[in-house]
C-alpha cells in the first residue's frame, strides 16, 4: 500500500513517486501457507456480567460458551441458553481453530470443554475479559483476544468476531535448517537467540534443536534477524527477493534523477504515524518501504542496502514493536555499528527511531547524511544464505571505505570473531571439532592440529561449552582483510606419537599423558604390560590385548 501525503515538489520527490510505483510490480515468489479451521465455537472468559453480555450479543452469529474465573469450586450452570463454567484459575494454550482451556481446581486441571453438554474437543477462539490477560505474549495467537474493559476494543471485535468462522491462510513466514543451527551439540546448549527474541513465544528447545510452533508464528522476524548461522531465514518475502526490490528501487530513483536516497523501513504498525505527523515533512530524498515486519530484516539487509548505493537505512518502530524484537534490532545495530566505525563510516547512516515520537523521528530523518559518492554494488543476495550476503555487502563497503582498521573489536555476542586456545592445557581431543556446526574449526587430517576459519565462526559457544579441558575462549571482532578472515590458521599443534609396535602416528603427547594420569591407579593397568598398551594404536593394542590372553591359556 502506497503511502499517502508523500509531496513531489522537487526532482528527488517526483523520481521517489516513480521509484515507489515500481516496487510495487515486484513480483514475490510464493510460499507454503499454513491452513485454520474455524467452526465459530467461542470461549468468553471474565466476569460473569460483562463475559454474558458479549456472549448474548453474538448468540446467533458464533457458538458462545462462558468460563467465569473464581476461587469457588467448578461449577456448571446454563444462562439463556448459554453455558457458563464457574470457578477455577483458566489456562490456555494453542491457536486460532484448535484452543485447549482449562480451569484449574483443587490442584487439578479440569478441561472446560468435558464439562459442556455436549463436549467440545477445541474451541475456535477465545475472548478474554480479564485483566491482565492470559496469555501475555507480545504476539499473541491467532484467534485469542484480549480487548480487557476497553470499550472501543469490544466494540471492534463484535465487528470482527462473526468473520473469524470458516477456513484461513497465512503464509508460513519461517525456513528452519537443523543442520547448520547452533542451538547444541551433544547435549550442550549455545545459542537461544531466537528463543529469546520470538514474541510470539513459538519457539521451544527440542534436544540439539529448535522447533517453531507454524500455528503460533506470526511472522515477527527477529528469530531469522538474530540466528547467526543462517539456520532461521525468513521465508515471505524471502531474503532475495526483498533485497532484489531494493536494489531496483534504488536504481529506479537514481535512473529517474533523484541523488542521495534514504531508506526508511517500516511495517503496517507505524503506517498511520507515518502518514499523519512524518510523510509531508520529511525530506523527498527518503523512500519508505513497507515490510511483512519490522524485526524480519537484519544486519544483512541494512549493510547490502548501503552498499547498492543508500546513503542511509532507518527502521522505523513503533509503541506496538514487541520489546523483544526492538531489543533484537538494537543488538544487530551495535554489532553493524561497529563494524562501520571501523572501516570510517558514521553511525548516523544507521538509525532506528520510533514512529510514535514524531518530531524526534522528523529530527533524524532530517539530518540523515547525504552525498555519498561511493558506487552501488550491483550483486545478487545469494538464497538464503546470510553470511554470503554478509561477505559480498562488507567486500563492497570496505573497498569505499574511508579510513579503515585491520580490525575491530565486536559487543559480546556479535556474530563474528576468533577462537583462541591454550596450547598449555589443550590436548586436542578434537571435541570442539565435533561440536562446531558451521565448520569454523577442523581437525588436522590425519596430523595432531586443530585448525581455524575465521570467517566461518558466529561465536555461539559450543566450542567452548564442548571442552573438556577449559582450553578455548572466544573473542568477538571483525576481521577486515578477507583472505586473512577466510584462510585457515593452526590454533594449536602437537608433534604426533607413534605406536611402539608398528610405528603409525596415533595420538600426542598430551593426550596420552592425560590419560595415564587418569588411570594411575586402575586395577587394569598396573603392569608394565598394560601400561606399554597405552603407547600403542588401536589396532596394535587389540592384537597386543589378544596375544596376552592366548599366552596366559597356554
Amino acid at each position: 500500500m502506497p503511502i499517502a501525503g508523500l509531496p513531489e515538489l522537487e526532482t528527488d520527490g517526483r523520481a521517489r513517486a516513480v521509484a515507489l510505483a515500481a516496487l510495487r510490480l515486484v513480483d514475490v515468489e510464493p510460499v507454503a501457507v499454513v491452513e485454520f479451521t474455524s467452526h465459530g465455537r467461542c470461549l468468553v472468559i471474565g466476569p460473569k456480567p460483562a463475559a454474558l453480555d458479549l456472549a448474548r450479543k453474538l448468540a446467533g452469529k458464533l457458538e458462545c460458551s462462558v468460563a467465569v474465573p473464581g476461587d469457588a469450586a467448578l461449577d456448571v450452570d446454563r444462562v439463556e441458553g448459554i453455558q457458563v463454567v464457574s470457578g477455577g484459575r483458566p489456562m490456555v494454550r494453542g491457536a486460532l481453530g484448535d484452543f485447549e482451556v482449562a480451569m484449574v481446581a483443587g490442584g487439578q486441571q479440569h478441561s472446560i470443554g468435558a464439562l459442556l453438554s455436549p463436549p467440545v474437543t477445541r474451541f475456535d477462539l477465545v475472548v478474554d475479559l480479564g485483566t491482565p490477560a492470559l496469555m501475555r505474549q507480545a504476539m499473541p495467537p491467532l484467534g485469542y483476544y484480549a480487548p480487557g474493559t476497553d470499550e472501543d476494543a469490544l466494540a471492534a471485535l463484535l465487528a470482527t468476531l462473526p468473520e473469524m468462522r470458516g477456513e484461513f491462510e497465512k503464509p508460513r513466514y519461517f525456513n528452519y535448517n537443523a543442520e547448520i543451527c547452533a542451538h547444541g551439540r551433544n547435549g550442550k546448549r549455545a545459542c537461544t537467540r531466537c528463543i529469546d527474541a520470538c514474541p510470539a513465544e513459538a519457539i521451544v528447545s527440542v534436544g540439539n534443536t529448535v522447533q517453531v510452533n507454524p500455528y503460533l508464528c506470526q511472522g515477527g522476524g527477529a528469530c531469522a534477524t538474530v540466528c547467526p548461522s543462517g539456520a532461521m531465514t525468513y521465508a515471505y518475502p524471502r531474503p532475495g527477493d526483498l533485497l532484489g526490490a531494493l536494489r531496483a528501487l534504488l536504481g529506479d530513483f537514481q535512473a529517474a534523477g533523484g541523488s542521495s536516497a534514504c531508506l526508511l523501513l517500516h511495517d503496517a504498525t507505524s503506517i498511520a504515524t507515518l502518514e499523519r505527523d512524518l510523510a509531508g515533512r520529511m525530506p523527498e530524498r527518503v523512500l519508505p518501504v513497507e515490510i511483512e515486519e519490522i524485526g524480519s530484516v537484519g544486519m544483512e539487509a541494512w549493510l547490502a542496502c548501503l552498499a547498492y548505493g543508500t546513503d542511509a537505512v532507518v527502521l522505523l518502530t513503533s509503541d506496538r514493536t514487541p520489546p523483544q524484537v526492538v531489543e533484537a534490532l538494537h543488538e544487530q545495530l551495535g554489532t553493524a555499528w561497529a563494524i562501520l566505525a571501523g572501516m570510517g563510516y558514521g553511525a548516523d547512516c544507521l538509525r532506528m527511531v520510533n514512529a510514535d515520537q514524531p518530531e524526534s523521528a522528523l529530527q533524524a530523518l532530517l539530518g540523515l547524511p547525504a552525498g555519498s559518492s561511493r558506487p552501488g554494488a550491483r550483486f545478487a543476495a545469494p538464497a538464503a544464505d546470510k553470511r554470503g550476503v554478509l561477505r559480498l555487502a562488507l567486500q563492497h563497503l570496505h573497498a569505499q571505505a574511508p579510513s579503515p582498521k585491520r580490525s575491530v573489536t565486536l559487543p559480546p555476542g556479535a556474530p563474528f570473531g576468533e577462537v583462541r586456545v591454550s596450547a598449555a592445557t589443550c590436548t586436542l581431543c578434537m571435541s570442539c571439532v565435533s561440536a562446531c556446526p558451521t565448520h569454523a574449526l577442523q581437525d588436522g587430517r590425519g596430523l595432531p592440529q586443530l585448525n581455524f576459519r575465521e570467517w566461518d565462526c558466529i561465536q555461539c559457544g559450543l566450542c567452548e561449552r564442548t571442552c573438556p579441558e577449559d582450553a578455548v575462549s572466544l573473542s568477538a571482532r571483525f576481521l577486515y582483510d578477507q583472505e586473512a578472515r577466510e584462510r585457515p590458521r593452526i590454533l594449536h599443534e602437537e608433534q604426533p606419537v607413534c605406536c611402539v609396535a608398528c610405528g603409525k602416528p596415533f595420538a600426542t603427547r598430551s593426550m596420552l599423558e592425560k590419560l595415564g594420569r587418569k588411570l594411575e591407579g586402575h586395577w587394569m593397568f598396573q603392569t608394565e604390560e598394560a601400561r606399554r598398551r597405552l603407547q600403542m594404536c588401536e589396532d596394535c593394542r587389540v592384537r597386543d590385548l589378544y596375544a596376552s590372553e592366548a599366552r596366559k591359556g597356554r
